[in-house]
């Protein structure tokens, strides 16, 4: 893979593709399997900032770091300054490398709560949590944000100023408002504005859901790299085809199928490791879900392997399923 030219901070980053945080799919088990197919970075799910609620087993889980990742990411959620800085200060001192605050969760109870995209209705409030959370580290801090709160406010730019002047060292952009959530195309047109405005690197973050509408908004808005989201689930290998296609200028031959049969089964064998058997098997039923939809003849399938409650009957009907997969050509979508 050649070198991205992309650096937060002083980690140059491998690839100009990362995987972006998404809360209950970014646990440690993907991020690795991202990585192994050449996302330059991943971040940890997100992470309330109050830290009375890091002995619960969710949150534990979501604050795992995995030491075989550089740089290690953490993200954090909140409103309050203070306890913002308290967290990230936490967050490194347990191994993470790079901070980064999340300011474009749309959910309804990140919102409830003035945290996630609600904070970009109060840019002095947005100021003063970056402020807090830089002063308090000395590893990088990163900032997610949309492109506004509705399209009658739409501040990225401005909110995009402040992160710059506070020391922000990256900033990446969904282009949609937190109202539009994930409805609409997405507008990177005010991704590309706001790159040309200030000089930290800008990462764009939505609707990239293959290599030739990637490369072409990587190319029109002269961003410095991509975030991936929602398109890597039950596909980790879409970094690798966006490398390829970022390298050859054209597509990647499709993956063997005893390949996509092997990711899948290594998968399910380290969310049985990581969660436990119980939870794991929870955990398995949205992945497995979401590698069915780019498989054709999966309906039986799937419906009997969201239903099981035990790892062993649960990869032994994934492994039945992916026999017939590979010596039946069940082709990829």
């Amino acid at each position: 893979m050649q070198h991205s030219n992309l650096k937060i901070g002083q980690y140059a980053l491998p690839s100009r593709f990362t995987l972006a945080p998404m809360a209950g799919i970014t646990d440690v088990p993907f991020r690795r399997l991202c990585r192994q197919f050449g996302a330059g970075m991943t971040t940890s799910e997100m992470t309330t900032a109050d830290i009375t609620l890091w002995q619960t087993t969710k949150s534990r889980q979501r604050l795992e770091l995995d030491f075989d990742e550089e740089p290690r990411v953490v993200q954090i959620a909140g409103s309050e300054p203070d306890r913002m800085a308290i967290a990230a200060k936490l967050c490194v001192d347990r191994g993470a490398q790079i901070i980064d605050i999340n300011m474009g969760c749309p959910a309804k109870k990140v919102c409830r709560r003035a945290a996630g995209s609600a904070l970009l209705r109060n840019p002095a409030l947005v100021s003063q949590i970056l402020a807090a959370v830089v002063a308090s580290v000395t590893v990088p801090v990163t900032l997610k944000i949309r492109t506004g709160w509705d399209k009658e406010s739409k501040n990225a730019l401005e909110i995009a100023r402040i992160a710059e002047d506070i020391g922000i060292q990256a900033l990446a952009v969904h282009g949609r408002t937190r109202a539009c959530k994930y409805k609409g195309g997405a507008e990177h047109e005010t991704v590309a504005q706001i790159k040309d405005n200030v000089s930290i690197p800008i990462l764009a973050n939505g609707d990239l859901g293959n290599p030739e509408k990637s490369l072409e908004v990587l190319h029109l808005s002269s961003v410095d790299g991509l975030m991936i989201g929602r398109s890597a689930r039950g596909r980790p290998w879409v970094f690798h085809e966006l490398n390829y296609f970022y390298e050859n200028g054209t597509l990647s031959p499709p993956l063997d199928k005893n390949k996509v049969r092997d990711i899948m089964l290594a998968h399910l064998e380290h969310l049985y490791r990581f969660y436990g058997n119980e939870t794991g098997v929870r955990v398995a039923r949205k992945h497995l879900t979401w590698y069915c939809a780019g498989l054709k003849n999966t309906e039986e399938f799937r419906s009997q392997v969201v239903r099981v409650d035990n790892a062993s009957e649960q990869i032994g009907l994934t492994r039945n399923f992916l026999g017939k997969y590979v010596k039946d050509e069940i082709l990829a979508a």
